[in-house]
């Protein structure tokens, strides 16, 4: 998806007409409306053409709202986007709104990419030690990067903790080279 301006304006827009109380319900619908545009170029093509009318584009976002049981501020919001031509950063949206709404909770969101699954034993260590270093409860998301050797890769925002064989052969390097 092409980035736009504003995002961080539409994410806070997102939160503020939902309310607090709502936000995740609503993250998780608009959540799965960029799922469905990642997988449906059908769909997009209708989110982003304008040889669609308005009242087409209304049409089909609210059938498909039915089908996955969108709220209506959901509908109201990506209708909005599609108005504003800002349906094209939905995912950047969707992004920013997540992390702010996990910044107001106290939250963080950890991305980590490890070669193989992550046993339910070492899944708490791994929690309590994020927790220690962030501060914040942490909720995990697992990505298999089987082209990891060994240990891990954590990215918690816009930071990154590597413990990967990779990544510690890369530190050593650079310790040789500067002598």
């Amino acid at each position: 998806m092409k980035k736009i301006k504003g995002a961080s304006k539409y994410a806070k827009a997102l939160l503020r007409n939902v309310g607090f109380d709502k936000a995740a319900q609503a993250i998780t619908e608009v959540g799965s409306v960029n799922d469905l545009m990642v997988k449906s170029k059908e769909f997009s093509n209708l989110l982003f053409n304008p040889r669609f009318t308005t009242e087409e584009r209304s049409g089909i976002i609210k059938a498909l709202a039915d089908k996955l049981k969108l709220s209506d501020s959901t509908v109201k919001f990506i209708l909005y986007l599609t108005e504003v031509g800002a349906i094209a950063g939905l995912a950047d949206i969707l992004r920013i709104a997540t992390n702010i709404y996990l910044e107001r909770q106290k939250k963080a969101k950890a991305v980590v990419l490890s070669p193989i699954e992550i046993s339910r034993e070492r899944e708490g260590v791994l929690k309590a030690s994020l927790k220690r270093i962030t501060d914040r409860d942490v909720e995990l998301e697992y990505v298999i990067d089987p082209s990891l050797f060994g240990g891990i890769l954590v990215k918690i925002g816009s930071t990154m903790y590597d413990t990967s064989i990779r990544g510690q052969l890369r530190l050593l390097k650079d310790e040789l080279i500067k002598g």
